[in-house]
């Protein structure tokens, strides 16, 4: 039998697959360590500070650099509808800039992908509204995309000062 060397495509495609399999479990186990104080935190040369690199084989949900928290995007796949799934995702963002030391009213940017932004950026934008600052609102970005899931309806990724 002859064996077929797996080539970068194959690899990457096969790492995707377990990485949506991984970002679609939702254990309690999970949801424990995305919440903890003491959830993984790197300290790499040159002061960056990464944080969450458990939770996903790819990447870290946060990357502290020169006193900015750039966090990664934020998805849920457990809330029904996209009122439910933002408020989940805004919990994450919460959750992570506490943890690097920062709060949303020190947000500078932010980007939000919906599904469907015609027929859920309303919904989005009054949940957004009621968790924004509002004395310290930052630039934001709002686009349509497909998602990693079927089951994601929203997105979202924001930098903030320390």
């Amino acid at each position: 039998r002859q064996q077929h060397p797996i080539t970068h495509s194959m690899y990457c495609t096969m790492l995707g697959h377990r990485i949506l399999k991984t970002a679609l479990t939702s254990t309690a186990r999970r949801q424990q360590s995305l919440f903890s104080k003491t959830a993984a935190r790197y300290n790499s040369s040159g002061g960056i500070t990464r944080l969450g690199t458990e939770v996903l084989p790819t990447m870290s949900q946060a990357v502290v650099h020169n006193d900015i928290v750039y966090l990664s995007g934020q998805v849920d796949g457990t809330g029904e509808d996209v009122v439910a799934q933002t408020k989940n995702v805004l919990a994450k963002v919460d959750a992570y800039l506490e943890e690097a030391g920062t709060d949303k009213s020190k947000l500078l940017t932010s980007t939000i992908w919906l599904k469907n932004i015609e027929k859920d950026f309303g919904a989005m934008n009054e949940v957004w509204c009621q968790w924004i600052d509002d004395n310290n609102k930052p630039v934001r970005a709002t686009t349509e995309a497909s998602l990693a899931a079927p089951n994601m309806l929203v997105e979202i990724q924001v930098t903030a000062a320390k």
